[in-house]
């Protein structure tokens, strides 16, 4: 039985790589950084937000815009952010993230909201765990 677990987890997780292989730069490479993270701290927030989506969103961005990732997870326009977290009644405590990207092209940014590299995809996503949840996909 465990064998038969561990063999189907396997499954999940190779059926995962093949629908959404990049969690990366489009082009390849590392996990992008966040350009100016040193002048700010709200990728450091200790909580994270609840899990929008199971997989990652694929977005152009440009080379030196400002951008706002949502972390709170309830945005309407994910997976930027659409100034939810500052509705009273919600009682959100998680704020943006804002980022810029090195150069202009393609990223796949976290709608888990899991992820360690805030605001980019590391792949957390798949784990088991967070593919359990009722995200919306």
């Amino acid at each position: 039985m465990n064998i038969l677990r561990k063999t189907l987890s396997l499954k999940s997780a190779l059926n995962l790589e093949l629908r959404y292989p990049m969690c990366r730069h489009a082009s390849g490479g590392d996990i992008p950084k966040n350009v100016i993270a040193d002048l700010q701290t709200s990728q450091n927030q200790q909580t994270n937000g609840v899990i929008y989506d199971k997989k990652p969103f694929r977005i152009e961005l440009e080379e030196g815009k400002r951008y706002s990732w949502c972390l709170c997870g309830k945005s309407k326009s994910q997976p930027l952010c659409d100034g939810t977290h500052k509705l009273d009644q919600y009682k959100i405590k998680q704020r943006p993230v804002r980022f810029q990207v090195e150069k202009s092209g393609t990223y796949w940014l976290c709608n888990c909201k899991q992820t360690k590299n805030r605001p980019f995809c590391d792949g957390t996503h798949k784990n088991e765990e967070i593919q359990k949840t009722a995200g919306k996909n």
